[in-house]
């Protein structure tokens, strides 16, 4: 008598080739390892719907979001990086990025309205060489700020740079700290606001300049913000970091920024704050007296 009896089951033969996922369709969040289409990740503002882990946005998708629609108008468009120091392999990492972002460089900058209010705008894209300062950079965060004061309009900036000052610049990456804290600073002698907008990551150079500078700072949710990193951090000191450090929500508490605003309502909060700080859009109340009379009476 058979007590035990193999069940005889049909065999699927499997496919021999293992098919891929179609590229640019989906996005694999990081945190919670879902895959997400792009187009819902998209109309979510790149929250991932199932664990709200922010995505980094491209320059062009913060504008999109954050200004009103068809008002940007960019300026100094053919700004780009040269190669001071005959650093090796450089150029080909600008061209490498330029194919890979469709930017020219890491900043853009031009005017724009924010619910109906004039500004001058920038943003800072984290794809282009992790959002580093290099000359072009700086320059352009620069003349963003002077073209804000020249017509005595307000500045919001959207910074993101995980890469600090770019070393193939040397010296030359290093000085537009100086110079885009100096720009800010003209601007806030003539009493015209400044808002940063700090995403995640903001770090180096960027976070220890202009992104740390502003009338009012606002920073996303979880965003890693510093000059080092962590891991840098805990070996130079020999210490472990209290939970959350470099962090919006811990730098919140400690006063290095104003407030921490959910993405869907960073749009809606700015355009409150310019309606305070530009007495209900009339610049006619703002002051007339240039900015560098005030340098010079010093």
């Amino acid at each position: 008598m058979v007590w035990f009896k193999k069940q005889k089951l049909t065999r699927l033969n499997a496919s021999g080739k293992k098919k891929d996922m179609p590229a640019g369709l989906w996005t694999r969040c990081e945190r919670c390892e879902e895959y997400i289409t792009n187009t819902e990740l998209m109309r979510n503002l790149k929250i991932c719907p199932r664990c709200n882990q922010y995505h980094i946005m491209s320059a062009w998708e913060r504008l999109e979001i954050t200004v009103d629609p068809g008002s940007f108008e960019e300026r100094d468009v053919g700004l780009t990086s040269l190669d001071p120091l005959n650093f090796d392999g450089y150029p080909e990492k600008i061209r490498k990025a330029q194919d890979q972002t469709r930017l020219r460089e890491a900043a853009l900058w031009g005017s724009a309205t924010l619910a109906g209010h004039p500004i001058i705008f920038g943003v800072i894209d984290f794809r282009f060489l992790g959002g580093s300062m290099g000359s072009v950079v700086g320059e352009k965060i620069t003349r963003a700020a002077e073209t804000a004061l020249e017509e005595r309009l307000p500045l919001v900036v959207a910074s993101a740079g995980g890469g600090g000052a770019r070393m193939h610049e040397g010296m030359l990456s290093l000085m537009q700290m100086a110079k885009s804290s100096a720009a800010i600073t003209r601007l806030k002698r003539a009493a015209l606001p400044y808002i940063s907008i700090i995403t995640h990551p903001t770090m180096g150079g960027v976070a220890a300049s202009f992104a740390a500078l502003g009338d009012v700072i606002i920073a996303e949710p979880g965003a890693l913000i510093g000059f080092a990193g962590p891991r840098v951090i805990e070996q130079t000191i020999g210490q472990r970091l209290p939970e959350g450090f470099q962090r919006a929500e811990f730098l919140l508490s400690h006063g290095m920024v104003d407030m921490v605003v959910p993405r869907p309502e960073i749009r809606s909060v700015t355009a409150r704050l310019l309606r305070h700080l530009t007495a209900g859009g009339r610049r006619s109340q703002l002051p007339q007296r240039p900015a560098w009379r005030d340098l010079v009476a010093t």
